[in-house]
């Protein structure tokens, strides 16, 4: 289809009624009048220059990026789009296949590593920095520090990945501070299960790593991996051969669970886990990081979060944490009870978004999810891609990065909830070919060394000035810098009511299954947010309900005018009856300001 270059929006705000259970702000919500806007980066990939892109390709052959590369013009460009917080995914040291040894860090073994660069998710040692993202070896932990500070100079915020639920099955730390013990020090490896324990073991059984598909270029080790007697995979595989769909190169910690023997909690005393992974979380917190993205938030019982997220708070009240959380039914126990003060929203909106740009699901869906998250709309963050999702414009997903539209606009206007982007979304990147470990699978890879192609036109060899990015390029990223810096800062988006506009005239016939509408509101700030996900352009009526319409400040009787608050220049009348007509082109939005 022909690209969508114009990226429209509308907005009329509507009062949803009063929330129950309203979960109260967090500290780092408490006032704010701006909602946070978070870029994911995967750090070893985005500085990144190479272009070589051999498959399997080696550290020496692919490149990495640098944290010294990711100077002042790359986070000023960020922050132009209108970004609060940057999320360095991988930053802690986890297991890879690039030999480090005579810097003193253990090498690890093929047979349980994901591709060459290995996953950010299979940590090596909690107190330490992946050494690829230095350019001095050595000095890793201080490149960390000065990118943090360069962060904080440009005004904006650093979280990254904390990963409580699993680690590397080669962990060992060798720059844990003096007298701390290590995970798995002193466990007894003759039971399967045991409080002070920080690891679950299979006795008697070694472990057998999964036979991989044979691929020529994939990394090898000299002989078989060794651990025995088997420590539990960290997907709560209880088994010594597990899966090359499991998360095999991990193994579980031991919060204080005996899963095979109903689940039964063990809480008091203190799991020693518990203990040395709030150390960890304050170490962090001390070398001035300002949030935390959590690995599979919901895999740690609650009552860990409950018990250690005041204690983090405590060296810095402003840090926020992120759950990463997929059952909707855990959602207020892990705000409430783990104290969380955002949680991913991703098997209601993001699934629903995903399914109506490709024309399988109906508008209606999206207010019912906003209804049932009634209270705890604010503490949703959305997304339409993150390094566990295909990108937007891969086969795999819609195949155009401009279909974006409607979605990025309702995930970013719909609540006060935060919105992220994730590296190369902004330009476009479709994920494409198959890097390694991952495959051709439609994202960008989190195992392997490799270069990101239309993320790197951007980079413009560490200019960060998008010098080599195409004029339908600049565009896109002007529309996500638009449609970010207005949701970000608008009152009534950032601070206003919603109420939905779909349902009430999808009854009346005003609207097709693949248009929708809805309202923010904030005093005399009044924002009609209408979108179209059809391929086609929809002809569009909006009628405001009466007692939306008394909510408003809208009178029978008296015209109004819309007025886009992006680029378009569109005007659209609201007529005496309340009721506005409008032609909405194919994958497009209108964000109207009501006068």
């Amino acid at each position: 289809m022909q690209k969508i270059v114009i990226p429209l929006l509308a907005l009329s705000v509507l009062a949803c009624s009063t929330p129950k259970e309203k979960i109260p702000d967090t500290p780092a919500m408490a006032g704010s009048t701006q909602k946070m806007v978070v870029y994911q980066m995967m750090t070893r990939l985005f500085a990144n220059t190479n272009t070589t892109n051999r498959f399997y390709g080696t550290v020496e052959e692919n490149g990495v990026g640098k944290m010294n590369n990711i100077n002042g013009a790359a986070l000023k460009g960020i922050k132009d789009l209108g970004v609060t917080h940057v999320w360095y995914t991988g930053v802690i040291e986890h297991a890879l296949l690039t030999d480090y040894s005579k810097h003193g860090i253990p090498p690890d073994h093929a047979d349980v590593v994901k591709g060459r660069a290995g996953s950010p998710y299979a940590i090596k040692d909690y107190y330490d920095v992946n050494p690829d993202l230095a350019v001095d070896v050595a000095g890793r932990l201080r490149e960390f520090e000065d990118l943090v500070k360069r962060t904080h100079e440009q005004g904006l915020k650093v979280i990254i990945d904390f990963v409580p639920n699993h680690v590397a099955r080669s962990y060992k730390s060798d720059a844990r501070p003096a007298g701390t013990k290590d995970l798995g020090e002193g466990d007894d490896v003759t039971v399967g299960y045991k409080t002070t324990n920080n690891f679950y073991y299979l006795p008697g059984k070694p472990f057998v790593a999964p036979v991989r598909a044979p691929q020529p270029e994939a990394p090898k080790s000299a002989g078989k991996f060794s651990e025995n007697p088997a420590k539990v995979t960290g997907n709560n595989q209880f088994t010594e051969a597990p899966t090359i769909g499991d998360w095999f190169e991990t193994v579980k910690l031991n919060y204080g669970v005996d899963y095979q023997n109903g689940e039964k909690k063990n809480f008091d005393p203190v799991p020693d886990t518990w203990q040395k992974m709030r150390d960890i979380l304050v170490y962090w917190a001390n070398k001035n990081v300002d949030g935390f993205r959590c690995d599979m938030a919901e895999m740690v019982p609650v009552e860990f979060w409950q018990w250690v997220i005041p204690q983090v708070q405590q060296v810095n009240a402003q840090i926020v944490f992120i759950a990463e959380i997929y059952n909707p039914g855990q959602y207020r126990n892990y705000l409430t009870n783990g104290k969380f003060d955002f949680l991913y929203d991703k098997v209601q909106l993001y699934d629903t978004l995903r399914l109506l740009v490709n024309q399988k699901a109906h508008t209606d869906g999206i207010a019912k999810i906003q209804e049932s998250l009634s209270g705890i709309n604010q503490n949703m963050l959305h997304f339409l891609e993150n390094h566990d999702e295909q990108r937007f414009a891969s086969s795999f997903f819609a195949g155009d990065a401009w279909k974006a539209v409607p979605a990025m606009v309702v995930s970013a206007c719909i609540d006060e909830g935060p919105i992220m982007i994730y590296f190369g979304q902004e330009v476009g990147e479709p994920g494409a070919q198959a890097e390694g470990f991952s495959g051709d699978d439609g994202r960008t890879t989190m195992f392997d060394y490799w270069g990101v192609p239309n993320h790197q036109k951007w980079v413009n060899n560490l200019q960060y000035d998008g010098g080599q990015l195409s004029d339908e390029q600049k565009q896109l990223r002007q529309f996500y810098g638009d449609i970010l810096t207005l949701a970000s800062t608008n009152p009534a988006i950032v601070q206003g009511k919603y109420a939905d506009l779909t349902i009430f005239n999808r009854q009346k016939g005003n609207l097709s299954p693949l248009v929708h509408a809805f309202v923010r509101y904030r005093g005399d700030e009044r924002i009609i947010i209408i979108s179209n996900f059809n391929t086609k352009t929809e002809s569009a009526k909006i009628q405001f309900p009466e007692s939306l319409a008394k909510e408003l400040d809208l009178r029978t009787g008296t015209a109004y005018v819309g007025r886009d608050l992006l680029r378009s220049g569109a005007e659209i009348g609201i007529d005496a009856t309340l009721t506005m007509s409008l032609e909405i082109p194919a994958y497009s939005s209108f964000i109207l300001k009501v006068k």
